[in-house]
This record gives structure tokens, sequence and C-alpha cells, in this order.
């Protein structure tokens, strides 16, 4: 599970097709001109798509959205895991989620646990939480705001850093990808096995394509270091989302993450047609 969060309601519904209106019979016909392709993760398709491979680590499931009232201690020592992006109790983003769906629905019922919930940020402890902070969650879940500060803080902590990073390195879909689900796993701190780490880690091998270096020794190079950060924590140690799932991609050639898409997670099979 990750450590840690966040998209506005509208850019995660998938898409919905326009329908233009047909155009007087007498008028010429016109060629309309393309619609900009997109540019990257931050495509609405792609990012669902982005939402779903990181729940089939997260959840064994492709349902994301399905997630937001999940909650649990998985034992890996970052207290409450919660959320479509695995907030953590212990690691301050489930905090920060909290305080930030307070501010705009003041009164909502999780703000009662906002003292306890700074008291246990960076660590285990569930003081102050349980019993009912379990259900309390899940009741929130219920509130389409919470959903929205979910979305909210994934995009803000995690998703729009790492397709930013991704964009200026120069890597396309797959790339901003791989730097989503490293951010998401492992933030973004000053500690060596941080998103901003690895990136670094991998730049002692290879270079990004927006520094003249090719995009898939780059990726090879940052999914390494990314497995080699993976292995200095007991709770991350199987890699499995990289080496059936990531590398697949990439091996592929598949740097845009077009579909279809067939991976391997914890030895599950998963498919997006």
């Amino acid at each position: 599970m990750t450590i840690g969060a966040l998209l506005g309601a509208a850019l995660l519904a998938a898409p919905v097709a326009a329908h233009a209106t047909a155009a007087p019979a007498a008028a010429p016909a016109v060629a309309a001109p393309a619609a900009a392709a997109a540019t990257g993760l931050d495509d609405p398709a792609k990012k669902d798509i982005a939402m779903q491979i990181v729940s089939s680590a997260e959840n064994s499931s492709l349902d994301w959205k399905a997630q937001y009232k999940y909650i649990e201690d998985i034992r890996d020592g970052r207290g409450y895991t919660a959320g479509i992006i695995g907030f953590c109790s212990g690691t301050g983003d489930m905090l920060d989620l909290v305080e930030y769906y307070t501010q705009v629905k003041p009164g909502n019922v999780l703000a009662k646990y906002l003292p306890a919930l700074r008291k246990v940020n960076g660590g285990d402890s569930h003081a102050g939480l349980d019993p009912n902070f379990t259900k309390d969650w899940a009741k929130a879940a219920t509130d389409a705001e919470f959903k929205k500060a979910q979305d909210h803080e994934r995009d803000r902590v995690y998703f729009n850093p790492a397709v930013g990073q991704g964009k200026s390195d120069g890597v396309g879909t797959l790339g901003q990808f791989i730097y989503y689900d490293a951010i998401v796993m492992h933030g973004d701190g000053g500690d060596s096995t941080s998103f901003r780490n690895i990136r670094k880690r991998a730049l002692t091998k290879a270079k990004p394509p927006a520094q003249g270096g090719n995009e898939t020794t780059w990726l090879n190079a940052f999914l390494d270091a990314r497995v080699w950060a993976m292995k200095q924590e007991e709770a991350h140690s199987d890699t499995s989302r990289v080496d059936t799932a990531q590398r697949v991609f990439l091996k592929k050639g598949n740097l845009n993450l077009n579909t279809p898409l067939d991976w391997k997670v914890y030895g599950d099979s998963f498919h997006i047609g």
C-alpha cells in the first residue's frame, strides 16, 4: 500500500462524447479542425487508466472509484491506510486531507478526529481514532464533498507533481504514469527512497529525453532506481507492480500507455480493453 494522495470530479469521469449539430444541407462540406491531441497522463481517459492500474496494486481491483471508503491498517508502520490513493494516518497526507475537507465542509463527520490525526502523524498509533474512525471514514465516503476532497489532494500532492515532472523531463504518458506510481508509494520527501531521490539515482545512470537521453533507456534506469527503493522496505519488497506491469508496457514500446493493456500485480492478472 502506498504512503499517501488528487482531480476535480469533472476530470475523473470518463470523457463524454460530444454530439455535433448537423450542418444545413446546402452548406459546403468543410473538414473540422482536428482536436488537439492529448498531451499525457492528464488526459481524462488516460488518467482513468492510471487510476485503474494503481488500484490493481493497491486494492486488487480496477474499480478505483469504489475505494473512497477503503480503510485498514495494513501493518506497514504507517497507521491507517485509506481512500483512493492510500492516504496514511502516519505520514501526514491523511491529516492534510481531513483538514482540507473540513475547510470546505466544516463540522463534517471526520473533523472531530483532527487533534488525534495531528498526534499520530509520524507513527502507527491509533490513539484517539479507535474505535469509530473507520466507520466514520466510510460514512464520510458517501459524501460527494469528501470524494472531491480526496480527488483534490491526490492531484495536489501526487498526480500533478508527477505529470509536471514527467513533462519537464520529456517523457510521454507511460513515463508520467511511472513517475505517478512512484510518488504515490514513496512520497516526495527528503529520504533516500523518495520520488525525487529515486529520480536523482536514475540520473547517475541515464538522462531523460529533455536532457538528450533516450526515453526507453531513461525509464528503465528510473525503474531500476525504483526497484532499489522498494527493496529498502519490507512492506514494499514485492516489486511486481514494476516487474510484471510497468516493465511489460515499456518492453512493448507502449510509451503512450495505449489500450489494450495486460499486466499482473502480486500474481493477479488484469486487463483494460
